[in-house]
């Protein structure tokens, strides 16, 4: 009985996980953050208990991988994207601090730098994040057309791609 119960509770704990996984990569696609990084890692994760997260996870890797050989394809490239994320880090910072209102902000001062300490922290973990997969990314593709190519080969003769829109 005991087991069971252990059992059920890991499960609920890797769904939960999933599920906030695939929630936070669906809404960093829009907000600063790697989007398809975390929605790939919630696909992986609910995909040991669901048939048609297995099905999504290969072509959000192979996506994710793509957008990562492309994102340093060219200097600008790479400059643009580590000041972007050098710049999620200086307004994370700002939320560390959290200095007062200034004096041209409209609204009541209570309304300024809302979410406090743990938006700056999420920011801050969110820079991290970025350059780490740039880092990566770099490593792994810049000046390697071997491996870009190799992997426009596996997508062209997966049709994985195809399966997320």
């Amino acid at each position: 009985m005991k087991s069971l119960a252990g059992a059920a509770a890991k499960r609920l704990a890797f769904e939960t996980v999933g599920w906030l996984l695939v929630v936070a990569g669906i809404a960093a696609m829009v907000l600063p953050g790697p989007g398809l990084l975390m929605l790939f890692g919630g696909l992986a994760v609910l995909s040991r208990q669901y048939a048609w997260a297995r099905r999504y996870v290969e072509p959000v890797r192979l996506r994710a991988l793509r957008g990562a050989a492309e994102g340093v394809e060219t200097w600008p490239r790479i400059i643009l994207s580590t000041l972007g994320a050098l710049s999620i880090a200086a307004v994370g910072i700002v939320f560390l601090i959290s200095p007062p209102a200034p004096h041209w902000w409209p609204l009541e001062a209570t309304f300024w730098l809302l979410g406090g300490t743990w938006t700056g922290i999420t920011l801050l973990a969110s820079c991290g994040i970025a350059l780490g997969v740039l880092a990566y990314s770099y490593k792994r593709f810049h000046n390697h057309p071997d491996a870009r190519h190799q992997l426009d080969e596996v997508i062209e003769h997966s049709g994985e791609m195809n399966k997320v829109a």
